[in-house]
């Protein structure tokens, strides 16, 4: 059959190379228009002349599953199985950038964590623009750093979902991987030159606070001084604070007097005089 994976292709990921998308997006693959007039009989050399012509990139939309020829063309590759160098060589052309697009999502799909490593990071250098179908029929404008960016980090992508990875720091770890060289890091070291050769000098440190007193006098005496300071701001000396009470003795002579009153209150005296 003209759909049938050949009997001596290889397994990736243990299964089937076609059953990495989804039944209901293959069965509708196999239906449509572009799989029967364009992808009937093609090899992994006659495949670059359709990746040339292709102006967009996606999976399916509306509410059919209707199939991009992008993705069309991505499960052709998974039923004949190129090499790896000749996908090697669809990533590496620049002219064409569909194309590069095609090769990079083939090898995220059958690659395994140090092949997409190595081969998909170089196309993050890669700023042109691409188009992009949405899900409901329109467009949308990407750029390849940024799909090559969806490939490495996200679960899906063109709707079928990507088999997972190994984390990168495990595989520099454990693996001899090579740490990812940035120009971002580049970017940011100029700058901090620049702003070092810009402003040579530096503020002077701030001066020394004056150490506390040695002598535990000081302190006390100080404190005196604070509190009379204090007292003086709220109306006064200390004793101006106490001159509205009466004396001690005139104290005692009313405590007295009370007691007197009571008495005669109690014998039936109430005319008092004072």
């Amino acid at each position: 059959m003209a759909n049938a994976t050949p009997k001596d292709a290889d397994t990736v990921h243990s299964t089937n190379p076609q059953h990495l998308v989804e039944k209901i997006i293959r069965s509708r693959i196999y239906e449509s228009l572009f799989w029967k007039e364009s992808c009937f009989a093609l090899t992994a050399e006659s495949v670059i002349d359709r990746a040339t012509e292709l102006k967009y990139i996606g999976g399916v939309s509306s509410g059919l599953i209707k199939p991009t020829p992008f993705i069309c063309l991505t499960l052709k590759l998974l039923q004949i199985q190129p090499d790896k160098e000749i996908v090697l060589e669809y990533i590496a052309n620049s002219d064409f950038k569909y194309l590069r697009c095609l090769g990079a999502f083939y090898l995220r799909l059958v690659g395994t964590a140090m092949d997409c490593y190595t081969h998909l990071e170089p196309l993050l250098k890669d700023f042109r623009k691409i188009k992009r179908m949405k899900r409901d029929g329109g467009f949308e404008l990407i750029h390849v750093d940024e799909f090559i960016d969806e490939l490495l980090t996200e679960e899906r992508a063109c709707d079928i979902i990507l088999p997972r990875v190994t984390n990168r720091f495990a595989l520099e770890m454990y693996q001899d991987l090579e740490p990812y060289d940035t120009t971002l890091l580049d970017e940011l070291e100029e700058e901090e030159e620049d702003e070092g050769a810009a402003d040579p000098t530096e503020a002077p440190p701030p001066p020394p606070s004056s150490p506390p007193p040695a002598d535990g006098h000081k302190g006390a005496a100080s404190s005196r001084q604070e509190e009379n300071d204090a007292t003086d701001r709220h109306g006064g000396s200390r004793d101006r604070r106490y001159a509205h009470h009466p004396a001690p003795s005139h104290c005692h002579h009313h405590r007295i007097f009370c007691k007197e009153e009571l008495f005669l209150l109690h014998s039936g005296h109430r005319d008092l005089t004072l």
